[in-house]
């Protein structure tokens, strides 16, 4: 089979590509995808949950490799790569709460930008965690939200920035529609940019010691926000990226807008 050939059939299955492209020859995948093996995307198993009306996908149990990807040269001292074992499977919001689901169960809507199908923004972790446990879900841990936004890639990103991320280089400074960029391998959309998520940890060091369902400190003063935003340089739109404030706190500022999405078990 010619190179030229095995690369069109990888784009025509680009979850295919996603998943074996760093693990086996361009060749050995192409051949691979054309036998009818089935993609990520083929499996993914979804759900809808009545409270609020979100999709939410199934990411099975895995180990893998958390904090800076390998090749990524811009990775911060807090990203120290280190094997992460999840034993347990859970269900992750396949985009970011979107306005109208907010509204629906607060009946409130606090965000700058205003649109049913934008990312609630301008949230508190606080107000985050009370709406996941309104809807019966909860915020994700930072592993969680990290081994979902991944999908199965160990690039810094699941595909080329632009394809993926609402950022500064293509936003104009506002919010966008969820869902509009190019998912990743596990189905789930704005992983990376237009809102800054917030996951269940306090903000600390990664511990050696803790690689088995972690759940980062017992106690702390910041809690960590992941995945960027629309204010956000190329640099920062990262899956291994950390950035920290105070629970109480609904925004940096223009272009730094925190909005989340729920996960369960």
């Amino acid at each position: 089979m010619s190179v030229p050939r095995c690369s069109a059939i990888l784009k025509r299955d680009r979850s295919c590509w996603l998943r074996l492209l760093n693990v086996m020859p361009l060749w050995a995948a192409a051949i691979w995808c054309a036998a009818g093996v089935p993609s990520a995307a083929a499996q993914v198993k979804t759900k809808i949950n009545p409270a609020d009306g979100l999709t939410y996908v199934w990411i099975p149990p895995a180990t893998f490799l958390m904090g800076c990807s390998p090749n990524d040269s811009q990775c911060n001292e807090n990203e120290t790569p280190h094997s992460v074992k999840l034993t347990h499977g859970f269900w992750i919001g396949q985009t970011l709460v979107t306005q109208a689901a907010y509204q629906k169960v607060t009946g409130k809507n606090p965000s700058a930008f205003k649109g049913d199908r934008l990312p609630v923004e301008t949230v508190s972790w606080d107000e985050a965690k009370v709406y996941c446990q309104a809807v019966k879900m909860r915020l994700p841990t930072e592993a969680e939200w990290e081994y979902a936004a991944r999908g199965g890639s160990t690039a810094a990103r699941y595909a080329p920035v632009a394809q993926v991320a609402w950022y500064s280089a293509n936003s104009d400074g506002k919010t966008h529609d969820v869902g509009q960029k190019q998912a990743n391998a596990f189905g789930l959309y704005d992983m990376l940019g237009n809102a800054w998520e917030w996951v269940a940890d306090w903000y600390g060091p990664y511990d050696k010691n803790d690689t088995v369902d972690p759940k980062g400190p017992r106690t702390g003063r910041v809690r960590i926000l992941r995945g960027a935003a629309i204010g956000l340089d190329e640099a920062y739109v990262r899956v291994s990226y950390r950035s920290w404030y105070d629970p109480g706190y609904h925004s940096y500022g223009d272009g730094y807008v925190n909005g989340f999405r729920c996960a369960g078990n």
